[in-house]
């Protein structure tokens, strides 16, 4: 359903994703320096609501048992590669700033997106199947977002302490 979207509005994805980052960055760097973490908190629950309901809701039985592609191309091209890059990034960007821990919500990220791949691997009746490049991508996506985050976390310490310093 959303691929089909994707694959009919093609030339307009790219364009769409960066806009979507630097819309995320800027909310998201916004959010934390007026320190509104409850908000920040509310759209990182709503973007783990996003990602397993587009990777786990079923869509449509397959046959067969388990199968998962496992490759490590990390095919820096088309739609659904940047489907998977954008997957994770909301959730590290808004809870990385949230939690001011980007690198440990990174590493929950990556064994989030490791465990949907395994739940997509050992329920067929899901209709989803498993591959590692969609796991590689969302790391990429995960990656970039807790990057962003970090520096904004950063940013926003050493303006406080300088501020705090300027102060007293």
């Amino acid at each position: 359903m959303i691929s089909t979207f994707l694959v009919e509005h093609a030339p307009l994805v790219r364009p769409a994703f960066w806009v979507a980052v630097a819309v995320a960055v800027a909310l998201a760097w916004f959010l934390h320096r007026l320190r509104l973490r409850g908000v920040l908190l509310g759209l990182s629950g709503a973007s783990l609501v996003a990602v397993l309901v587009l990777t786990l809701l079923p869509d449509g039985a397959r046959s067969g048992g388990i199968t998962c592609t496992v490759q490590f191309s990390a095919p820096f091209q088309g739609i659904d590669t940047l489907a998977n890059v954008a997957m994770l990034l909301p959730l590290v960007l808004f809870l990385g700033t949230a939690t001011n821990r980007p690198l440990v919500v990174l590493v929950g990220a990556l064994v989030l997106s490791a465990s949907i791949e395994v739940v997509q691997a050992l329920a067929p009746v899901l209709g989803r199947r498993c591959d590692t490049n969609d796991w590689v991508m969302n790391a990429v996506g995960a990656l970039l977002a807790a990057l962003v985050a970090l520096v904004i976390c950063r940013a926003d310490r050493r303006r406080r302490t300088a501020r705090s310093a300027l102060g007293s």
